[in-house]
């Protein structure tokens, strides 16, 4: 007999048990409240909401909506390469004279800006930040530094096999190691 793996059938939430899943999942309301804010009945809310926990296809869809938003906040390949690559592209113009604009000022390459003084009379401190850095980063995200390869890039110390087939060798071999004429 051979076991088969049968999916589970995909239920159909109604749109008051989605509403319910995205008023709980993305706030801090209780099981009432989201109950009620999805069209359920304020007398009956309060064992809507807890029986609708008790379902495991709307948990389910609790856990995901949670995983979206978690995912939505942080950053992907693709958005820290932009904001890398804005640092390489920002230029000193971009922020003082003309080329000063609110959204300019809004650049991910402007690490500090500081104006001091009154009236006429203001100094404006532009501090962008480092390209290299930038580009450093985009070049590791890349995998441009070596080919796949660990890279050690300490170089306090070398590891140097070498196989002695001699003596005279070992001997000369050994004073070097013991640092004899490199005083």
């Amino acid at each position: 007999m051979v076991a088969v793996a049968v999916a589970p059938p995909i239920i159909r939430l109604t749109p008051k048990q989605e509403t319910f899943c995205l008023r709980y999942s993305e706030s801090s309301m209780n099981t009432t409240e989201a109950a009620i804010s999805a069209g359920y009945s304020p007398r009956t809310a309060r064992v809507i909401g807890y029986e609708n926990l008790l379902k495991p296809y709307i948990s389910a869809r609790i856990a995901e909506l949670r995983q979206m938003a978690v995912d939505a906040s942080i950053a992907g390949k693709t958005e820290r390469q932009q904001v890398l690559t804005e640092i390489v592209r920002g230029r000193l113009a971009n922020f003082v004279g003309k080329g000063a604009t609110s959204e300019n000022l809004k650049s991910a390459a402007l690490q500090e800006i500081t104006i001091t003084g009154e009236g006429i009379t203001k100094t404006t401190k532009v501090k962008l930040h480092p390209i290299a850095t930038a580009i450093d980063l985009l070049n590791k995200m890349d995998g441009l530094y070596h080919d796949g390869a660990q890279v050690n890039i300490d170089n306090r110390q070398q590891n140097i096999n070498i196989q002695v087939t001699s003596e005279a060798a070992r001997n000369m071999t050994q004073a070097v190691i013991d640092g004899a004429g490199t005083g």
